[in-house]
C-alpha cells in the first residue's frame, strides 16, 4: 500500500496545502497550476494518540485512463490507499464547477478500473476563505445528497473544519479494512533471470546504489512511513540476493543505501 488516504482533485485544488496542514510534509505549494510526480506523504498523528498515512495524489486531469500527461501511474497511486478525500475547489476565483470536475474525476476511475468506483470516498469543499458567495458550496451540497457522499468544507488557511474532518477521517479508517490493494496482474514473481538482469547494486564513493526494473517496481509497493510496509522491503531484498550483494560490497550499519529514487540508512 501507499497510504491509508489519497488526498484525490484536479491540481490546484489545495490538496498540497491541507497536506502540510496535517502531517509534518512539506510539498511544493504554490497559487498556479502544476503537479508533481511522485505522491508526497505525511503522517497525521491525531490526539488520541491514532495516526495514520496521508498522500497528496498528483493531480488527475481528462483523459488520465488513456494515459494522457502521467494519468495511468497517478491512478496507480489512487489504487492503493484506503480511503480517498475528493477536494474541489469552491473558492469560484478559477471558474471552475465543481459538479463537472467531480463527474470528470469519477469518470477517470471508472475506466481505469471498476474497483475505485466503490472505493469510499469524502467531499471536501476546500478554500472556504476564498468563497466569493456559497453557490459552489450549495451545488456541492445537492452532488453530496444525489450520490449518498459525506461533505466537509475546510480551509487549510485558517484552519476551519480541519480537525473535524480529520476525527471523521481517524473513525473512518477503523471500519476499513487493511488489505493488500495491489491488482494480481502488478504482482512480481522474481525469478532467477529477473535477479541478473533487473538489478544491480554497486558501490560508489561510500555510497551503495541498487538500481534496474525489479527495484523500481518492488519500490513502487512500498511505503516507507509504514513499519510493516519496511518489514516486507527487507524481506524482498533477501529473497532477491540484494542484501547478500549488498554485504558482499562491504555494506555496514549506519551506511547509505540508494534503491531505486530512495535514499535509506543500512542497520543490521
Amino acid at each position: 500500500m501507499l497510504a491509508d488516504v489519497g488526498l484525490l482533485g484536479f491540481p490546484n485544488v489545495g490538496k498540497s496545502t491541507f497536506l502540510s496542514t496535517v502531517t509534518d510534509a512539506r510539498p511544493k505549494i504554490a497559487n498556479y497550476h502544476f503537479t508533481t510526480i511522485n505522491p508526497n506523504l505525511g503522517v497525521v498523528k491525531t490526539k488520541n494518540g491514532d495516526g495514520f498515512v496521508i498522500a497528496d495524489i498528483p493531480g488527475i486531469i481528462e483523459g488520465a485512463s488513456e494515459g494522457v500527461g502521467l494519468g495511468i501511474e497517478f491512478l496507480r497511486h489512487v489504487e492503493r490507499t484506503r480511503l480517498l478525500l475528493h477536494c474541489i475547489d469552491i473558492s469560484g476565483q478559477e471558474g471552475r464547477n465543481p459538479v463537472e470536475d467531480y463527474y470528470t474525476i469519477n469518470k477517470e476511475l471508472a475506466k481505469y478500473s471498476e474497483k475505485l468506483t466503490k472505493r469510499k470516498q469524502i467531499l471536501v469543499a476546500t478554500k472556504i476563505d476564498s468563497m466569493q458567495d456559497d453557490y459552489n458550496y450549495k451545488e456541492l451540497e445537492e452532488l453530496a445528497k444525489k450520490e449518498n457522499l459525506e461533505l466537509f468544507k475546510i480551509s487549510s488557511v485558517t484552519g476551519e473544519g480541519v480537525e473535524k474532518l480529520i476525527d471523521h477521517v481517524t473513525e473512518i479508517l477503523k471500519t476499513l479494512p487493511k488489505e493488500d490493494l495491489v491488482e494480481i496482474e502488478d504482482r512480481v514473481v522474481y525469478t532467477i533471470k529477473d535477479k541478473e538482469q533487473e538489478w544491480e547494486a554497486y558501490e560508489q564513493d561510500g555510497v551503495f546504489y541498487v538500481k534496474g526494473r525489479a527495484v523500481d517496481r518492488l519500490m513502487g509497493r512500498v511505503n516507507i512511513e509504514d513499519n510493516e510496509s519496511m518489514y516486507y522491503l527487507q524481506k524482498c531484498l533477501k529473497n532477491m540476493g540484494i542484501e547478500n550483494k549488498l554485504k558482499e560490497l562491504g555494506v555496514c550499519e549506519g551506511d547509505t543505501v540508494k534503491i531505486s529514487d530512495w535514499e535509506l540508512e543500512w542497520y543490521e
